[in-house]
């Protein structure tokens, strides 16, 4: 689901990394689409999580450019403000 008031969204994610799933599978579910971004994929996209968050952790929902950890947490907040 595009929200076109929602925040400025991007999850960072490490590929086989259980709690990423878990966020994923619950986007996938209830069919929000945000940008994606795998830090073990792109150099880039590593960089500027540790760069902005402070560490290299991942699952890591950025809104508005600030850094939400936790899946729990990031699935809380999408719950909330964009399913």
């Amino acid at each position: 689901m595009a929200n076109e008031n929602a925040a400025d969204l991007e999850l960072f994610v490490l590929t086989g990394c259980p709690f990423c799933r878990k966020v994923l599978n619950y986007m996938d579910e209830h069919s929000i689409s945000i940008p994606i971004r795998n830090v073990s994929e792109d150099e880039g996209s590593r960089n500027r999580l540790v760069e902005v968050g402070g560490k290299l952790q991942a699952p890591c929902l950025f809104i508005d450019g600030k850094p939400l950890y936790e899946s729990d947490d990031i699935i809380a907040w999408l719950a909330e403000h964009v399913a």
